[in-house]
């Protein structure tokens, strides 16, 4: 009998060993180059720090530029099927999977700046959409700061200089928007746009400033629009880390402890952080000639404009069984009502 109990000690010992000398290698794929904001400043260092923290034992292997295979639209399901362990990727690139979170997307309802932006989304993801992300393990829920009008051959400063234009959207919120301004939305990601601005596809493009040096939109566009802190963004990008929950879930319980502490609103607050600082040195290598601010007039005009934008997208939600105007109201509401 004591020999039995000895030799149930050493296999409990040896399978705590083997536990802690597991090891994970975590497959990360996004849809920027290696050089963008959020793989050198964001990415990189989180998963250094997971290296460092787990004494080697958690480490990453990066896939930028959709290397993996698929387009931004798949990168969702590559994680929630294990093709990538990790995906960093845009909800609205895979049209109408995650419904509750487009409601941050929509015109005015979020200020301008990824901290500004921020609370408001993480607060918005923990109150009201976790159901859209129930496949999945989220690391971070983050916004892109609010996009800007970026074009080539003419400034907008008032929406019917709108008229017209044709423009790259990220999304289907954000081509609906166009769309009631009186633009010609032209969904695309943002590794085609500048391409599509060069030979003409396109006359510019609804995108983040953080975005303008990664995908070099300042090499084709002469105007870029500017707002004041009082303006909320005309459009926004919801961004999203996200991993395989079978992955998650097999991994020791003290590495999965370790991605716990380094991640969720911590890690949402970093790639605020970084994006912040990306916008203001975009902003600050842009000439000032080609810095277009929309005053208040042209502002309230282009909000009044974008109401039906907002409408539309209520009765669609409802459409799918969701109470839209309550998903508004409640980013409204977190918003501090900021119009």
């Amino acid at each position: 009998m004591k020999t039995m109990r000895i030799a149930a000690l050493c296999a409990a010992l040896a399978g705590a060993a083997s536990a802690h000398a597991q090891t994970a290698t975590l497959k990360i794929a996004h849809f920027l180059p290696s050089t963008s904001n959020a793989q050198a400043n964001v990415i990189e260092p989180w998963c250094e720090q997971l290296r460092q923290e787990s004494g080697d034992r958690l480490k990453c292997q990066i896939y930028p530029s959709m290397q993996l295979g698929g387009t931004p639209a798949r990168l969702a399901d590559m994680a929630r099927n294990g093709v990538a362990d990790i995906v960093w990727t845009a909800p609205a690139y895979s049209a109408g999977k995650f419904p509750r979170v487009e409601a941050l997307e929509l015109p005015f309802v979020l200020p301008y700046g990824g901290k500004a932006g921020n609370e408001i989304i993480w607060s918005f993801y923990e109150q009201y959409a976790r159901e859209d992300f129930k496949d999945y393990k989220v690391l971070a829920v983050h916004g892109d700061g609010g996009t800007s009008l970026h074009t080539r051959s003419r400034p907008v400063r008032t929406l019917a200089d709108l008229s017209g234009l044709k423009l790259r959207a990220s999304s289907r919120t954000a081509a609906k928007t166009l769309e009631v301004l009186g633009a010609t939305p032209v969904s695309m990601p943002p590794a085609q746009m500048t391409e599509a601005i060069s030979k003409g596809v396109v006359d510019g493009a609804l995108a983040a400033w953080e975005v303008v040096p990664a995908a070099k939109l300042d090499e084709v566009t002469r105007y870029h629009n500017t707002t004041s802190n009082e303006q909320s963004a005309l459009s926004y990008t919801v961004l999203t880390l996200l991993m395989n929950q079978r992955k998650f879930d097999g991994l020791p319980a003290d590495l999965r402890e370790i991605i716990e502490r380094n991640s969720g609103k911590a890690l949402s607050e970093r790639f605020a952080a970084a994006f912040d600082k990306t916008i203001e040195l975009a902003q600050a290598a842009t000439p000032a000639e080609g810095l277009v601010d929309i005053d208040a007039n042209a502002y309230a005009e282009l909000r009044k404009a974008s109401d039906a934008a907002v409408e539309q997208w209520i009765a669609e939600a409802g459409d799918k069984g969701l109470d839209g105007r309550a998903l508004v109201d409640g980013v409204r509401t977190l918003a501090g009502g900021a119009r």
